[in-house]
């Protein structure tokens, strides 16, 4: 069975509502990362940083986050129509990586950040929220 037109706009508009809520909370897990290798090293300019997030093992965590956001930018574009399996697989593995896992690096990472950063737990939350819907 095929989605409605009104189904399949319902569901591009939660995935770019989904979308911007991580590109949220990614770019506060990056300025949290960026603070953090700035204690250490000194301050970076934008081109650095870029680098940094491509090269350096201490932003690697923050691909698993920015993998996910591609993918979803796939699924907008894809030729073929969402299906609610998709939509729910997309779920699935969005709540599975943002939630603790105490053995993954992803996890540990992101959990530490969530204990120093207010802004990260509010971002958090709001994705959590669409996840729910």
């Amino acid at each position: 069975m095929h989605p409605t037109l009104q189904q399949r706009i319902n569901q591009q508009q939660h995935l770019s509502q989904l979308r911007d809520s991580l590109l949220h909370l990614h770019r506060i897990l990056l300025e949290t990362e960026r603070r953090a290798y700035e204690q250490r090293h000194g301050k970076v300019s934008r081109g650095e940083l870029l680098q940094l997030v491509i090269s350096d093992s201490q932003f690697d965590w923050l691909h698993q986050l920015s993998k996910r956001v591609v993918q979803i930018d796939e699924l907008r574009q894809a030729d073929e129509p969402l299906t609610a399996e998709i939509l729910l697989a997309v779920t699935a593995d969005l709540q599975a990586l943002l939630t603790p896992a105490a053995t993954e690096a992803f996890a540990l990472k992101y959990d530490a950040a969530m204990q120093q950063s207010p802004d990260v737990v509010l971002a958090h939350a709001g994705v959590m929220v669409l996840l729910a819907e």
